[in-house]
Protein backbone atom coordinates (compact mmCIF):
# COMPACT_ATOMS: atom_id res chain seq x y z
CA UNK A 1 0.00 0.00 0.00
CA UNK A 2 1.08 3.38 -1.10
CA UNK A 3 1.28 6.34 0.87
CA UNK A 4 2.50 10.15 0.49
CA UNK A 5 4.78 11.73 3.37
CA UNK A 6 4.74 15.79 3.35
CA UNK A 7 7.57 17.54 5.22
CA UNK A 8 5.45 20.90 5.37
CA UNK A 9 6.26 24.34 5.44
CA UNK A 10 7.96 25.09 2.06
CA UNK A 11 6.15 28.12 0.24
CA UNK A 12 5.36 27.22 -3.18
CA UNK A 13 6.49 29.19 -6.14
CA UNK A 14 6.18 28.68 -9.93
CA UNK A 15 4.11 26.91 -12.31
CA UNK A 16 1.62 23.82 -12.84
CA UNK A 17 0.48 22.31 -15.93
CA UNK A 18 -3.31 21.43 -15.12
CA UNK A 19 -4.32 18.53 -17.19
CA UNK A 20 -7.61 17.74 -18.72
CA UNK A 21 -10.45 16.81 -16.32
CA UNK A 22 -10.79 13.61 -14.53
CA UNK A 23 -15.04 14.54 -14.58
CA UNK A 24 -15.17 15.29 -18.16
CA UNK A 25 -13.16 12.67 -18.98
CA UNK A 26 -15.03 9.70 -17.72
CA UNK A 27 -18.00 11.62 -19.71
CA UNK A 28 -16.28 11.90 -23.37
CA UNK A 29 -14.89 7.79 -22.72
CA UNK A 30 -18.44 6.27 -23.86
CA UNK A 31 -19.37 8.50 -26.26
CA UNK A 32 -17.12 6.34 -28.02
CA UNK A 33 -20.05 3.65 -27.82
CA UNK A 34 -22.69 6.11 -30.17
CA UNK A 35 -20.89 5.45 -33.49
CA UNK A 36 -18.90 2.69 -35.22
CA UNK A 37 -16.20 5.56 -36.17
CA UNK A 38 -12.71 6.15 -34.37
CA UNK A 39 -13.33 8.75 -31.61
CA UNK A 40 -9.80 10.26 -31.04
CA UNK A 41 -9.84 12.24 -27.35
CA UNK A 42 -6.94 14.14 -26.55
CA UNK A 43 -5.73 15.35 -23.32
CA UNK A 44 -6.98 12.20 -21.46
CA UNK A 45 -5.46 12.73 -18.07
CA UNK A 46 -3.42 9.24 -16.57
CA UNK A 47 -5.91 8.14 -13.99
CA UNK A 48 -6.61 5.22 -12.45
CA UNK A 49 -10.43 6.31 -13.15
CA UNK A 50 -9.51 6.43 -16.72
CA UNK A 51 -7.78 3.30 -17.07
CA UNK A 52 -11.01 1.71 -15.65
CA UNK A 53 -13.20 3.18 -18.05
CA UNK A 54 -11.01 2.03 -21.09
CA UNK A 55 -11.29 -1.43 -19.64
CA UNK A 56 -14.57 -1.56 -19.41
CA UNK A 57 -15.21 0.16 -22.83
CA UNK A 58 -13.00 -3.17 -23.93
CA UNK A 59 -15.30 -5.59 -22.38
CA UNK A 60 -18.14 -3.77 -24.07
CA UNK A 61 -16.01 -4.25 -27.43
CA UNK A 62 -14.57 -0.96 -28.02
CA UNK A 63 -11.00 -1.19 -29.01
CA UNK A 64 -8.82 1.49 -27.27
CA UNK A 65 -5.18 3.04 -28.80
CA UNK A 66 -3.20 5.16 -27.20
CA UNK A 67 -0.95 7.06 -29.96
CA UNK A 68 2.79 8.45 -28.82
CA UNK A 69 2.36 8.36 -25.49
CA UNK A 70 5.76 9.03 -23.44
CA UNK A 71 6.31 8.02 -19.28
CA UNK A 72 7.44 12.14 -19.63
CA UNK A 73 4.47 13.36 -20.46
CA UNK A 74 1.34 14.44 -19.41
CA UNK A 75 -2.30 14.03 -20.75
CA UNK A 76 -2.60 11.21 -23.33
CA UNK A 77 -4.25 10.46 -26.54
CA UNK A 78 -6.40 7.75 -27.11
CA UNK A 79 -8.41 6.43 -29.64
CA UNK A 80 -11.60 4.55 -28.96
CA UNK A 81 -13.64 2.59 -31.83
CA UNK A 82 -17.14 0.53 -31.49
CA UNK A 83 -17.21 -0.94 -34.78
CA UNK A 84 -19.20 -3.65 -33.31
CA UNK A 85 -20.56 -3.64 -29.39
CA UNK A 86 -19.82 -7.20 -28.18
CA UNK A 87 -21.51 -7.19 -25.18
CA UNK A 88 -24.09 -4.51 -24.08
CA UNK A 89 -23.09 -6.31 -19.81
CA UNK A 90 -21.38 -3.97 -17.66
CA UNK A 91 -20.12 -5.86 -15.24
CA UNK A 92 -20.10 -5.78 -10.90
CA UNK A 93 -16.13 -6.42 -11.11
CA UNK A 94 -15.72 -2.84 -12.92
CA UNK A 95 -18.60 -0.81 -12.20
CA UNK A 96 -18.05 -1.25 -7.91
CA UNK A 97 -15.18 0.31 -8.46
CA UNK A 98 -16.29 3.36 -10.14
CA UNK A 99 -19.35 5.11 -9.79
CA UNK A 100 -19.03 6.97 -13.92
CA UNK A 101 -19.52 3.39 -14.96
CA UNK A 102 -23.28 4.06 -14.91
CA UNK A 103 -22.90 6.46 -18.28
CA UNK A 104 -22.51 3.36 -20.48
CA UNK A 105 -26.13 3.04 -19.73
CA UNK A 106 -27.49 5.84 -22.09
CA UNK A 107 -24.84 5.20 -24.89
CA UNK A 108 -25.37 1.26 -25.18
CA UNK A 109 -29.15 1.40 -24.82
CA UNK A 110 -29.03 4.21 -27.64
CA UNK A 111 -26.90 2.33 -29.93
CA UNK A 112 -27.63 -1.25 -29.23
CA UNK A 113 -31.36 -1.44 -28.14
CA UNK A 114 -30.02 -2.91 -24.74
CA UNK A 115 -28.14 -2.34 -21.81
CA UNK A 116 -27.74 -3.88 -18.59
CA UNK A 117 -25.32 -2.14 -15.83
CA UNK A 118 -24.30 -3.21 -12.49
CA UNK A 119 -25.28 -0.50 -10.03
CA UNK A 120 -22.43 1.38 -9.22
CA UNK A 121 -19.71 2.31 -6.69
CA UNK A 122 -17.15 5.02 -5.91
CA UNK A 123 -16.27 7.30 -3.20
CA UNK A 124 -18.33 6.78 -0.07
CA UNK A 125 -19.33 10.14 0.29
CA UNK A 126 -23.10 9.83 0.48
CA UNK A 127 -26.25 8.21 -1.40
CA UNK A 128 -26.51 8.75 -4.83
CA UNK A 129 -29.33 7.23 -6.60
CA UNK A 130 -30.07 6.98 -9.98
CA UNK A 131 -33.19 7.03 -10.22
CA UNK A 132 -33.01 10.08 -12.24
CA UNK A 133 -31.41 8.29 -14.61
CA UNK A 134 -33.82 5.50 -14.86
CA UNK A 135 -36.34 7.75 -15.09
CA UNK A 136 -34.84 9.99 -18.09
CA UNK A 137 -34.28 7.11 -20.15
CA UNK A 138 -38.24 5.96 -19.66
CA UNK A 139 -39.32 9.25 -20.92
CA UNK A 140 -37.22 8.13 -23.93
CA UNK A 141 -39.34 5.10 -24.37
CA UNK A 142 -36.99 2.53 -22.61
CA UNK A 143 -38.06 -0.07 -19.95
CA UNK A 144 -36.09 -1.12 -16.56
CA UNK A 145 -35.87 -3.74 -14.95
CA UNK A 146 -33.94 -3.89 -11.83
CA UNK A 147 -32.40 -7.22 -10.57
CA UNK A 148 -29.76 -9.04 -8.64
CA UNK A 149 -27.91 -5.77 -8.31
CA UNK A 150 -28.06 -4.82 -12.16
CA UNK A 151 -30.14 -2.33 -14.01
CA UNK A 152 -31.45 -3.96 -17.18
CA UNK A 153 -32.78 -1.41 -20.04
CA UNK A 154 -34.93 -2.04 -23.09
CA UNK A 155 -35.54 0.10 -26.05
CA UNK A 156 -38.89 0.08 -27.59
CA UNK A 157 -39.32 -1.85 -31.10
CA UNK A 158 -38.06 1.05 -33.47
CA UNK A 159 -35.35 2.30 -30.94
CA UNK A 160 -35.88 5.13 -28.73
CA UNK A 161 -37.83 8.42 -29.30
CA UNK A 162 -37.85 11.83 -28.60
CA UNK A 163 -39.81 13.15 -25.24
CA UNK A 164 -39.22 15.89 -22.90
CA UNK A 165 -37.17 15.06 -19.31
CA UNK A 166 -37.86 17.07 -16.37
CA UNK A 167 -35.90 16.86 -13.70
CA UNK A 168 -36.96 17.44 -9.97
CA UNK A 169 -33.59 18.04 -9.15
CA UNK A 170 -30.34 18.85 -10.82
CA UNK A 171 -28.20 15.93 -11.76
CA UNK A 172 -25.10 15.80 -13.57
CA UNK A 173 -24.62 12.64 -14.20
CA UNK A 174 -28.45 11.77 -15.22
CA UNK A 175 -28.16 14.97 -17.62
CA UNK A 176 -25.14 13.16 -19.27
CA UNK A 177 -26.57 10.06 -20.12
CA UNK A 178 -29.92 11.64 -21.02
CA UNK A 179 -27.91 13.54 -23.86
CA UNK A 180 -26.44 10.82 -25.10
CA UNK A 181 -29.23 8.79 -25.01
CA UNK A 182 -30.79 11.20 -26.88
CA UNK A 183 -28.68 11.93 -29.60
CA UNK A 184 -29.70 8.65 -31.51
CA UNK A 185 -33.67 8.76 -30.64
CA UNK A 186 -36.26 9.40 -33.30
CA UNK A 187 -37.24 12.91 -32.79
CA UNK A 188 -36.63 15.84 -30.23
CA UNK A 189 -35.90 15.78 -26.89
CA UNK A 190 -35.93 18.45 -24.65
CA UNK A 191 -34.01 18.16 -21.02
CA UNK A 192 -35.35 21.07 -18.34
CA UNK A 193 -33.55 21.67 -15.34
CA UNK A 194 -30.43 20.02 -17.16
CA UNK A 195 -27.50 20.53 -15.20
CA UNK A 196 -24.86 23.33 -16.51
CA UNK A 197 -21.76 22.55 -15.22
CA UNK A 198 -18.58 22.83 -17.95
CA UNK A 199 -18.53 19.18 -18.12
CA UNK A 200 -22.24 18.61 -19.85
CA UNK A 201 -21.30 21.67 -22.10
CA UNK A 202 -17.58 19.61 -22.65
CA UNK A 203 -19.91 16.59 -23.58
CA UNK A 204 -22.19 18.52 -25.75
CA UNK A 205 -19.62 19.97 -28.03
CA UNK A 206 -17.62 16.47 -28.40
CA UNK A 207 -21.34 15.37 -29.58
CA UNK A 208 -22.07 17.56 -31.81
CA UNK A 209 -18.28 17.36 -33.36
CA UNK A 210 -19.49 14.14 -34.00
CA UNK A 211 -22.72 15.31 -35.61
CA UNK A 212 -25.47 15.51 -33.15
CA UNK A 213 -27.32 18.97 -33.15
CA UNK A 214 -27.84 20.22 -29.44
CA UNK A 215 -29.33 23.77 -28.89
CA UNK A 216 -29.44 25.40 -25.47
CA UNK A 217 -25.50 24.83 -24.72
CA UNK A 218 -24.89 26.44 -21.03
CA UNK A 219 -28.26 27.07 -20.41
CA UNK A 220 -30.73 24.51 -18.12
CA UNK A 221 -32.87 23.40 -21.01
CA UNK A 222 -31.40 21.43 -23.45
CA UNK A 223 -32.93 20.37 -27.11
CA UNK A 224 -32.01 17.63 -28.61
CA UNK A 225 -32.85 16.69 -32.11
CA UNK A 226 -32.30 13.42 -32.59
CA UNK A 227 -30.18 11.53 -35.45
CA UNK A 228 -29.86 8.27 -36.83
CA UNK A 229 -26.17 8.25 -36.34
CA UNK A 230 -22.94 9.59 -35.69
CA UNK A 231 -19.91 9.62 -37.20
CA UNK A 232 -16.03 10.03 -35.90
CA UNK A 233 -14.41 12.99 -34.32
CA UNK A 234 -11.39 14.24 -32.27
CA UNK A 235 -11.77 16.21 -29.34
CA UNK A 236 -9.59 17.83 -26.93
CA UNK A 237 -10.71 17.23 -23.15
CA UNK A 238 -11.17 20.17 -21.40
CA UNK A 239 -8.57 21.22 -18.45
CA UNK A 240 -9.43 20.29 -14.89
CA UNK A 241 -10.77 22.96 -12.95
CA UNK A 242 -11.03 21.14 -9.36
CA UNK A 243 -7.65 20.56 -9.77
CA UNK A 244 -6.73 24.01 -10.59
CA UNK A 245 -8.73 24.94 -7.96
CA UNK A 246 -7.01 22.27 -5.13
CA UNK A 247 -3.65 23.57 -6.64
CA UNK A 248 -4.70 27.40 -6.21
CA UNK A 249 -5.39 26.49 -2.32
CA UNK A 250 -1.98 25.07 -2.24
CA UNK A 251 -0.79 28.27 -3.12
CA UNK A 252 -3.02 29.58 -0.75
CA UNK A 253 -1.95 27.77 2.31
CA UNK A 254 1.81 27.86 1.94
CA UNK A 255 1.91 31.56 1.45
CA UNK A 256 2.78 30.94 -1.99
CA UNK A 257 2.51 32.35 -5.92
CA UNK A 258 1.33 29.33 -8.78
CA UNK A 259 1.16 30.04 -12.29
CA UNK A 260 -1.71 27.37 -13.07
CA UNK A 261 -1.09 26.67 -16.88
CA UNK A 262 -4.37 25.60 -18.55
CA UNK A 263 -6.67 27.02 -16.43
CA UNK A 264 -9.72 28.42 -17.55
CA UNK A 265 -11.24 31.21 -15.20
CA UNK A 266 -14.58 30.25 -17.05
CA UNK A 267 -15.33 27.08 -15.71
CA UNK A 268 -14.67 28.05 -12.00
CA UNK A 269 -15.77 31.43 -11.42
CA UNK A 270 -17.25 30.55 -8.00
CA UNK A 271 -13.75 29.24 -6.72
CA UNK A 272 -12.02 32.07 -8.31
CA UNK A 273 -14.48 34.21 -6.37
CA UNK A 274 -13.98 32.54 -3.06
CA UNK A 275 -10.19 32.38 -2.89
CA UNK A 276 -10.46 36.35 -3.45
CA UNK A 277 -12.49 36.91 -0.97
CA UNK A 278 -10.30 34.48 1.31
CA UNK A 279 -7.51 37.25 0.10
CA UNK A 280 -6.02 35.98 -2.79
CA UNK A 281 -4.84 37.82 -5.36
CA UNK A 282 -6.21 35.94 -8.82
CA UNK A 283 -4.45 37.40 -11.99
CA UNK A 284 -5.12 36.18 -15.56
CA UNK A 285 -1.49 35.43 -17.38
CA UNK A 286 -1.28 34.13 -20.83
CA UNK A 287 -2.50 30.54 -21.48
CA UNK A 288 -3.54 30.20 -17.97
CA UNK A 289 -4.06 32.04 -14.21
CA UNK A 290 -2.01 32.90 -11.48
CA UNK A 291 -2.73 32.56 -7.53
CA UNK A 292 -0.90 34.50 -4.97
CA UNK A 293 -1.27 34.92 -1.16
CA UNK A 294 -1.12 38.36 0.24
CA UNK A 295 -1.19 37.87 3.56
CA UNK A 296 -3.44 36.12 6.48
CA UNK A 297 -5.94 34.75 4.78
CA UNK A 298 -9.83 35.54 5.61
CA UNK A 299 -12.68 33.26 6.83
CA UNK A 300 -15.33 32.91 4.34
CA UNK A 301 -19.43 31.36 4.54
CA UNK A 302 -19.85 29.00 1.65
CA UNK A 303 -22.15 26.57 0.57
CA UNK A 304 -21.63 24.37 -1.91
CA UNK A 305 -24.70 23.79 -5.12
CA UNK A 306 -24.80 22.91 -8.43
CA UNK A 307 -22.61 25.33 -10.93
CA UNK A 308 -22.48 27.98 -11.52
CA UNK A 309 -22.19 28.43 -7.74
CA UNK A 310 -19.70 26.63 -5.17
CA UNK A 311 -19.14 22.79 -6.38
CA UNK A 312 -18.39 20.42 -3.31
CA UNK A 313 -15.67 18.69 -4.96
CA UNK A 314 -13.73 22.02 -3.88
CA UNK A 315 -15.27 21.72 -0.06
CA UNK A 316 -12.95 19.87 1.64
CA UNK A 317 -9.52 21.78 0.02
CA UNK A 318 -11.13 25.03 1.30
CA UNK A 319 -11.19 23.50 4.57
CA UNK A 320 -8.03 22.69 5.12
CA UNK A 321 -6.93 26.58 3.32
CA UNK A 322 -9.16 28.09 5.65
CA UNK A 323 -8.20 26.15 8.73
CA UNK A 324 -5.49 28.53 8.63
CA UNK A 325 -7.77 31.94 8.50
CA UNK A 326 -8.14 34.69 10.59
CA UNK A 327 -11.54 33.87 11.77
CA UNK A 328 -14.39 32.19 12.05
CA UNK A 329 -15.56 30.27 8.64
CA UNK A 330 -19.01 28.31 8.08
CA UNK A 331 -18.94 25.57 5.51
CA UNK A 332 -22.62 24.02 4.54
CA UNK A 333 -22.45 20.98 1.75
CA UNK A 334 -26.16 20.77 0.11
CA UNK A 335 -24.87 17.85 -2.11
CA UNK A 336 -23.51 15.18 -0.39
CA UNK A 337 -24.61 14.08 3.41
CA UNK A 338 -21.41 12.35 3.92
CA UNK A 339 -18.88 14.65 3.12
CA UNK A 340 -17.40 15.61 5.86
CA UNK A 341 -15.02 12.40 6.76
CA UNK A 342 -12.15 14.27 6.84
CA UNK A 343 -12.49 16.71 9.14
CA UNK A 344 -11.37 13.72 12.27
CA UNK A 345 -7.50 13.66 10.28
CA UNK A 346 -7.33 17.44 9.97
CA UNK A 347 -7.93 17.90 13.45
CA UNK A 348 -5.53 15.19 14.23
CA UNK A 349 -3.12 17.92 12.72
CA UNK A 350 -4.72 20.56 14.72
CA UNK A 351 -7.32 22.32 12.47
CA UNK A 352 -10.45 23.67 15.08
CA UNK A 353 -13.53 22.43 12.95
CA UNK A 354 -17.04 21.70 14.80
CA UNK A 355 -19.67 19.72 12.57
CA UNK A 356 -23.11 21.03 12.64
CA UNK A 357 -25.44 18.76 10.60
CA UNK A 358 -25.32 19.61 7.00
CA UNK A 359 -22.61 23.18 8.56
CA UNK A 360 -18.91 23.13 9.45
CA UNK A 361 -17.26 25.77 11.68
CA UNK A 362 -13.77 25.90 10.81
CA UNK A 363 -12.34 28.07 13.34
CA UNK A 364 -8.88 29.18 12.18
CA UNK A 365 -5.97 28.08 14.01
CA UNK A 366 -2.17 29.59 13.95
CA UNK A 367 -0.64 26.33 12.59
CA UNK A 368 -1.05 22.94 11.99
CA UNK A 369 1.42 19.89 12.80
CA UNK A 370 2.74 16.80 10.84
CA UNK A 371 0.43 13.30 12.00
CA UNK A 372 -0.16 9.97 10.91
CA UNK A 373 -3.64 10.37 8.39
CA UNK A 374 -5.79 8.26 6.74
CA UNK A 375 -7.73 9.64 3.21
CA UNK A 376 -11.59 8.32 2.65
CA UNK A 377 -12.14 9.56 -0.35
CA UNK A 378 -10.87 11.55 -3.65
CA UNK A 379 -11.20 15.46 -2.07
CA UNK A 380 -10.77 14.51 0.81
CA UNK A 381 -7.20 13.37 0.15
CA UNK A 382 -6.41 16.02 -1.54
CA UNK A 383 -7.11 18.44 1.33
CA UNK A 384 -5.01 16.39 3.43
CA UNK A 385 -2.11 16.96 0.90
CA UNK A 386 -3.10 20.25 1.43
CA UNK A 387 -3.30 20.72 5.08
CA UNK A 388 0.82 18.86 4.95
CA UNK A 389 1.90 21.18 3.02
CA UNK A 390 1.15 23.52 5.31
CA UNK A 391 2.03 22.02 8.45
CA UNK A 392 5.10 21.83 11.11
CA UNK A 393 6.96 18.40 10.73
CA UNK A 394 5.68 15.20 8.71
CA UNK A 395 2.65 14.26 7.85
CA UNK A 396 2.28 10.64 6.16
CA UNK A 397 -0.76 10.38 3.97
CA UNK A 398 -2.22 7.05 4.12
CA UNK A 399 -4.67 5.12 1.55
CA UNK A 400 -3.54 7.39 -0.85
CA UNK A 401 -5.06 4.85 -3.84
CA UNK A 402 -7.87 7.51 -3.84
CA UNK A 403 -5.92 10.47 -4.81
CA UNK A 404 -4.83 8.64 -8.33
CA UNK A 405 -8.65 8.55 -9.10
CA UNK A 406 -8.32 12.05 -9.56
CA UNK A 407 -5.11 13.64 -9.64
CA UNK A 408 -2.76 13.22 -12.31
CA UNK A 409 1.09 12.83 -10.92
CA UNK A 410 0.48 14.78 -8.09
CA UNK A 411 3.78 14.56 -6.19
CA UNK A 412 5.79 15.70 -9.32
CA UNK A 413 4.27 18.73 -9.99
CA UNK A 414 4.35 19.58 -6.53
CA UNK A 415 7.99 19.09 -6.29
CA UNK A 416 8.82 21.00 -8.97
CA UNK A 417 6.94 23.92 -7.09
CA UNK A 418 8.88 23.72 -4.17
CA UNK A 419 7.32 21.02 -2.24
CA UNK A 420 8.96 18.75 0.26
CA UNK A 421 6.70 15.41 -0.75
CA UNK A 422 7.76 11.48 -1.77
CA UNK A 423 5.95 8.25 -2.47
CA UNK A 424 6.38 5.59 -0.21
CA UNK A 425 5.35 1.81 -0.88
CA UNK A 426 5.28 -0.68 1.43
CA UNK A 427 5.36 -2.90 -0.93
Amino acid sequence: MDRIIIRGGNRLQGRIQISGAKNAALTLLPCALLTDEPLTLRNLPRLADVDSFGHLLNQLGVSTMVEGAKADEFGRVMTLRASNITSTVAPYDIVRKMRASILVLGPLLARAGEATVSLPGGCAIGNRPIDLHLKALEALGARIELTAGYVKAIAPDGGLRGGTINFPVVSVGATENALMAAVLAKGVTTIENAAREPEITDLAKCLIAMGARIDGLRTDTLTVHGKDRLHGATYSVMPDRIEAGSYACAAAITGGTLELKGASKETMPSILSGLSDAGLIVEDVPGGIKVSADGKLRPLSLSTAPFPAFPTDMQAQFMSMLSLADGTSLLTETIFENRYMHVPELIRMGADIEVRGRSAVVRGVDKLIGAQVMATDLRASMSLILAGLAAEGETQVNRVYHLDRGYERLEEKLQAVGADIERVSDG
